[in-house]
């Protein structure tokens, strides 16, 4: 079968991209199906549309990576009744469409958590790029996590507008540390350099996603929320290839495998990672809610102040 796998943004982003990428490629050596990757894509609704038209001639089904195929996907599959197609982060669903979610909300909530418990100034930061559904829940799910430890703790949460340009992210997070923040989580791709960066020179602690950050920059990165969205995109090509359509949204979380889970540096004292590990066994359980929605105030950068969301 012949499968492409389709990005916005460039697929070696070091972040949630290049995540996908992996599973993609592992797919591709198990000789599970042919693959084709498109990369580079802009987040531009008409471009992503047109260019979701361009490769379906060629291809037997298509894989869209992150939540901006929620838009154009669902149409594209209905014009192709004939070929399969799936999301993954996706909620939208069809009679030849899947989409699966991988609950980064889930680690993203320890990874909440985690901040409130570590930070000295009791001021935290959240930098993402763009407002897709799977970078809302995991905002929403971070801001959670926080006020379950302590909600008296500020948190400065705001999305910088891009996933990629590093100038633009190194802005926003050193407005963050200006403002307080000791402690950043970023849920960022090939902007993440710029958030590194502002947190060196500023002496804050980084927590990442996506990848494990904590090995590959210990000075910078306290901890990364792994969320394996490359299961993921290994569960939906293995899926498009029996010919399962999924009629739900498959959610993938901390119950269901190796899904996800918190990465800590080795400084990380015993007590706290005793205390994030209960934290973990509660999610995995169900015993902790986590909300979707996120209404508290968003940082400013100009002004160094939070100001309440529409």
């Amino acid at each position: 079968m012949r499968i492409t796998v389709f990005f916005v943004g460039e697929v070696h982003d070091d972040g949630f991209n290049a995540s996908a990428l992996d599973g993609a490629l592992r797919a591709q050596d198990a000789g599970i199906a042919k693959i084709s990757v498109i990369d580079g894509v802009p987040y531009k609704e008409d471009v992503i549309r047109s260019r979701l038209a361009d490769v379906m001639p060629s291809c037997d089904g298509l894989v869209f990576i992150g939540g901006q195929g929620n838009g154009a996907t669902p149409d594209i599959a209905a014009l192709h009744p004939d070929k399969r197609f799936a999301i993954v982060q996706g909620h939208r669903t069809g009679p030849n469409l899947a989409s699966y979610d991988v609950l980064q909300e889930e680690t993203a909530f320890l990874a909440g958590a985690l901040a409130a418990l570590i930070t000295k100034t009791r001021v935290v930061g959240h930098l993402s790029g763009h407002r897709v559904r799977p970078g809302l829940k995991g905002r929403a799910a971070f801001a959670a996590g926080v006020a379950h430890i302590d909600p008296e703790i500020e948190l400065l949460t705001a999305f910088c507008g891009t996933q990629d340009d590093n100038a633009v992210s190194r802005a926003w997070a050193e407005a963050e540390i200006s403002a307080g923040a000791d402690v950043i989580f970023t849920m960022l791709n090939a902007a993440r350099q710029g958030a590194i960066d502002a947190c060196r020179a500023g002496g804050a602690m980084q927590i990442g996603n996506a990848l494990d950050w904590v090995a590959r920059d210990e000075e910078v990165f306290i901890a990364s929320a792994m969320a394996r969205i490359d299961l993921g995109v290994e569960r939906a090509i293995h899926d498009m290839v029996a010919g399962e359509i999924p009629s739900e949204v498959v959610e993938l979380g901390l119950a269901d495998g190796d899904y996800g889970h918190l990465t800590l540096r080795k400084d990380v004292a015993p007590e706290i990672r005793a205390r994030i590990d209960q934290i973990a066994v509660m999610v995995r359980n169900k015993q902790i809610t986590i909300p979707d929605d996120y209404t508290g105030p968003e940082f400013q950068p100009e002004t160094g102040l939070c100001i309440a969301t529409a």
